[in-house]
C-alpha cells in the first residue's frame, strides 16, 4: 500500500472509527425514481435519510467539498444511487455527522480517497482593452456588491418561459481579489465552483455597478416578445457585462484546485445488519394540524412553500396537481375522478411535528450556513404527510395499475454516437462536452445542451423523463438494440408554448427540419437529426395512479 493510502487508512481507523460512527444503518440501492436527484442529508428526530444519492453526492455530502472536486473511481460513480438511512443521538452536531457518513462509507463500501491537486477549468479575471470603467471607493455605502431585481425599462416582456427581469448589481468599496471572490456567489453566473483568480493587477477599492440577464432569457432570445409591438429587451450575459460595463474580462484558464480522488470503492455496499429497519426511528407521518381551504378566487399564481422547521404552505392549487406532487407523476398518469379537481383551487397550511430533541442538525450543502431551528424536513416525508392529508379531509381513495397511455419509445434509424471510453464516468451534464463547443452561441433559441457519456441506450432512455422532462412524461422504452455505451451531445430548445411540439411531446417522430420559424429543434428533433434516432410515441400499458374516490372537504 502506498505511504499516502496507509496514513489515510490510519487517520480513518483512529479518527472515524472511534466514536463517529452511525448506531446503526440502512443502506440500500435507491428504488427507481423519475427524478433521481439526492435528497435529504438531514438529521431529524434521530434518523439521519439520504435518498436517491449517487456515490459522488455521498462523498461531497460526507467531506464538504463541491461534486466536481470529486475525481477519478469507476465509470458508475455518478449512475448507481443508494439510500442511506441512519440512527445517530439527536444532538449529534453537523460536524460528527459528516463524520459518521466517512465512516459508513469507508464500512459499508470500502471507499478509499484522499487529497490532491489538479489543474480544473476555472476564470481569470484582468483589464480589458480600456481603461477600466471604475471609481476609486470614496468610503461611502455599506461594503461589498449587493443586487436588486431591476425592470427591462418601462416595457412589459413575454417570452416562453416568462423569464425573469435583471440583476443589476450596485458595488462599494470592493477590491478585484474580493470581487472574484464573490462571483460564486452571484445568481446564474454559469462560472462553476472553481476559483477565480484575479489577475487585473488593480490596487485598492473600487465603486461599481453593472447588470446581466438571466440565463433563460438569453436562450429564449429569439422567441421573445414585447408587449405593444415594442422591440424584444436587450440581453446581457454575465461575461458580457463583466466586459463591456466594467472594462474588465474574464478568460477561461485552468487553475491547481484542491480535489479528492477515489482510490477505490465498491459498487455493492455490504449487507445489512439483521433487523435494521425495526432499529430506526420512525417519525411522524401526518401532520400535526392542518388547515383546508377553497382559495381566494381573485388571487392567480401557485404557491408551495417548505419551511425549514416543517411548516408547508401552498396556495392556489387544484387536488390534481397537488397529488402530481405527492406521487411525484405528470398529469396524464393520474386517471378518473370528478371534473372539479382540476378546477377548483386550495389553500393548504399545515405543520409537520418536530421530532423531540431535533437540534440544527442539517448537513448543508457545501459552502451555505447552517439553518437556524429544528433541522428541514425531508421532502419525502412531506410527500407522505400530503398523501395522509388528502386521504383524511378530501376521503382520497386510489389505487395502481396499469393502462395504455402514449409514451415514448427509442429506435435507432442511422445512429451518429461516438463509442464511448468504459473507463469515463457514466451520466449527463448540462453543457459543453470536453471539446467546449457550444452551439447554444449561434442558435440561443436551443437553450438546452447536454453532453453525455458512457451511456447505454438503456440508460438514457431511463434518464429521459429527468433531462427533459417538459416533452417526456412517461418513461421512455428503448427500442433502438444498440449495445454497448456511448457518448453524444445533444442540444434543443426548451419546452414551452413558443416551441411546436414542446409542450406535451405532440411532435413525435418529427424527422425533417425545424418546425419553428426561429429554428428550434424540438427535443425529437434534435434527437433524429443529431443522434440518428427517433422518439416515437406509442401506446403501451404503464402504472397510472387511478382515483377510486374523492370529496370536496369539510370546514376545518
Amino acid at each position: 500500500m502506498p505511504l499516502r493510502l496507509f496514513v489515510c487508512a490510519v487517520f480513518l481507523s483512529a479518527s472515524l472509527f472511534g466514536q463517529s460512527q452511525f448506531d446503526i444503518a440502512d443502506v440500500h440501492a435507491s428504488p427507481h425514481a423519475t427524478n433521481p436527484n439526492m435528497r435529504g442529508g438531514f438529521l431529524r428526530g434521530g434518523r439521519y435519510e439520504i435518498r436517491t444519492a449517487n456515490m459522488v453526492d455521498l462523498i461531497r455530502t460526507a467531506y464538504g467539498v463541491d461534486a466536481d472536486k470529486v475525481l477519478g473511481g469507476p465509470s458508475w460513480l455518478e449512475s448507481d444511487r443508494f439510500d442511506v438511512i441512519a440512527k445517530a443521538p439527536p444532538s449529534t452536531s453537523q460536524e460528527t455527522v459528516k463524520l459518521m457518513l466517512q465512516a459508513l462509507l469507508a464500512d459499508r463500501f470500502k471507499l478509499v480517497v484522499h487529497n490532491d491537486t489538479k489543474l480544473l477549468p476555472t476564470f481569470a479575471l484582468s483589464v480589458g482593452k480600456g481603461k477600466p470603467k471604475l471609481n476609486q471607493a470614496d468610503g461611502s455605502g455599506e461594503p461589498g456588491c449587493k443586487y436588486t431585481l431591476g425592470a427591462q425599462g418601462d416595457r412589459r416582456v413575454l417570452t416562453l418561459e416568462q423569464a425573469g427581469p435583471m440583476f443589476e448589481y450596485v458595488c462599494r468599496s470592493v477590491t478585484m481579489a474580493a470581487f472574484a471572490e464573490q462571483m460564486h456567489t452571484m445568481p446564474v453566473t454559469n462560472l462553476g465552483n472553481n476559483p477565480i483568480l484575479d489577475r487585473t493587477g488593480l490596487e485598492g477599492s473600487w465603486d461599481f455597478t453593472f447588470k446581466y440577464s438571466l440565463p433563460i432569457r438569453a436562450a429564449l432570445n429569439s422567441t421573445t416578445i414585447a408587449v405593444g409591438g415594442a422591440a424584444p429587451p436587450e440581453i446581457i450575459t454575465f461575461i458580457d457585462a463583466i466586459e463591456k460595463q466594467l472594462g474588465l474580462k474574464l478568460d477561461p484558464i485552468k487553475a491547481p484546485v484542491p480535489v479528492i480522488v477515489v482510490d477505490g470503492v465498491n459498487q455493492k455496499p455490504t449487507a445489512n445488519p439483521a433487523g435494521v429497519t425495526t432499529s430506526l426511528p420512525v417519525l411522524p407521518l401526518e401532520f400535526e394540524v392542518a388547515d383546508v381551504k377553497p382559495a381566494n378566487p381573485d388571487l392567480q399564481g401557485l404557491r408551495l412553500q417548505i419551511q425549514p422547521g416543517g411548516r408547508v404552505n401552498i396556495g392556489g392549487m387544484t387536488v390534481k396537481f397537488v397529488m402530481q406532487q405527492a406521487w411525484n407523476l405528470t398529469d396524464e398518469m393520474i386517471v378518473g375522478g370528478p371534473k372539479w379537481i382540476e378546477t377548483d383551487r386550495y389553500d393548504i397550511i399545515a405543520k409537520a411535528p418536530v421530532p423531540e430533541d431535533s437540534g440544527p442538525s442539517a448537513v448543508p450543502a457545501p459552502g451555505l450556513l447552517a439553518p437556524a431551528g429544528p433541522p428541514p424536513i425531508d421532502i419525502d416525508t412531506v410527500w407522505t404527510m400530503l398523501r395522509a392529508l388528502l386521504a383524511d379531509r378530501f376521503k382520497l381513495k386510489t389505487h395502481m395499475e396499469e393502462r395504455p397511455v402514449s409514451a415514448y419509445t427509442l429506435t435507432a434509424a442511422k445512429p451518429k454516437l461516438t463509442k464511448a471510453d468504459p473507463l469515463s464516468r457514466t451520466g449527463c451534464k448540462e453543457g459543453p462536452g470536453p471539446d467546449g463547443k457550444d452551439p447554444r452561441t449561434a442558435n440561443p433559441a436551443n437553450g438546452r445542451l447536454l453532453f453525455c457519456q458512457n451511456m447505454t441506450m438503456a440508460q438514457f432512455a431511463e434518464a429521459l423523463p429527468n433531462l427533459a422532462g417538459g416533452y417526456v412524461h412517461a418513461a421512455v422504452l428503448d427500442s433502438t438494440g444498440l449495445e454497448g455505451a456511448w457518448d453524444f451531445t445533444l442540444n434543443f430548445a426548451p419546452s414551452g408554448p413558443g416551441v411546436q411540439g414542446g409542450g406535451r411531446g405532440d411532435a413525435g417522430a418529427v424527422s425533417g427540419g425545424a418546425t419553428d420559424p426561429n429554428g428550434a429543434n424540438t427535443l425529437p428533433e434534435a434527437v433524429n437529426k443529431q443522434l440518428g434516432l427517433k422518439l416515437e410515441l406509442q401506446k403501451r400499458p404503464l402504472p397510472v395512479l387511478v382515483i377510486d374516490h374523492v370529496e370536496k372537504p369539510a370546514d376545518n
